[in-house]
């Protein structure tokens, strides 16, 4: 009887050492749980990246119906964008921390690239990150479907901050980063639609529903 209790505990044993074995084996595997590596400028933040502030959605919530608030930035592909010269156009803005996003902000703003009808005549749409271009060009080479996305370079995070997108639920770093907030902006520059994402998803439909409300 003894015996029989011995080898019991001896096979549970070895079970559970083959159990523990598989599990360190798949935890060590190349590229377990971990997104492309992008080396980023944003890693020099990394110990402040943690020192966050409380939520605050005052200067968000006090957009909607007002102007603009008017910016300039540099695009990936080179340009300089005004936003108060985009006036008789619908616009966009996609608000987004950008590398470190990933996979939800990479996979919106490559969802805005690939569709017409938020990138027409009529409607422009743009991803302001807080990346510079070296280091975005890193997450092109990761997902070239990337490269089709307009996207504004705010590294200095100034106009991530007019429009109050650094404390809002969705940004993980609060104080530090955007997270996944969406303006709509009518043809006159009027603020016409505001939502921040916590589920960070892709909106792309709600977004042309709302479009559609302007005329």
């Amino acid at each position: 009887m003894r015996q029989d209790k011995t080898n019991v505990i001896i096979i549970a044993s070895v079970l559970a050492f083959m159990v523990l074995l598989v599990g360190v084996v798949i935890a060590l595997s190349p590229g377990f749980g971990k997104a492309p590596q992008v080396s980023s400028s944003q890693d020099q933040d990394i110990d402040s990246h943690h020192q966050t502030v409380p939520p605050d959605q005052s200067i968000f919530n006090s957009l909607l119906g007002k102007k603009a608030p008017n910016f300039v930035l540099e695009s990936y592909d080179g340009k300089i964008i005004e936003l108060q010269k985009l006036r008789g156009k619908k616009v966009v803005l996609f608000f987004t921390e950008g590398i470190m996003c990933y996979p939800a902000c990479w996979n919106q703003m490559a969802a805005f690239g690939e569709d017409q009808a938020l990138n027409s005549p009529d409607v422009l749409t743009f991803s302001i990150a807080v990346d510079n271009k070296n280091d975005w060009g890193q997450a092109v080479k990761q997902m070239p479907e990337l490269s089709k996305a307009a996207v504004l370079f705010d590294t200095d995070r100034t106009v991530s901050q007019k429009y109050g997108a650094l404390t809002l639920p969705s940004s993980m770093h609060k104080g530090q980063y955007p997270g996944h907030t969406y303006i709509i902006i009518d043809r006159e520059g009027i603020i016409k639609f505001t939502y921040d994402d916590p589920q960070m998803g892709v909106r792309n439909d709600e977004l042309k529903g709302e479009l559609g409300k302007i005329k």
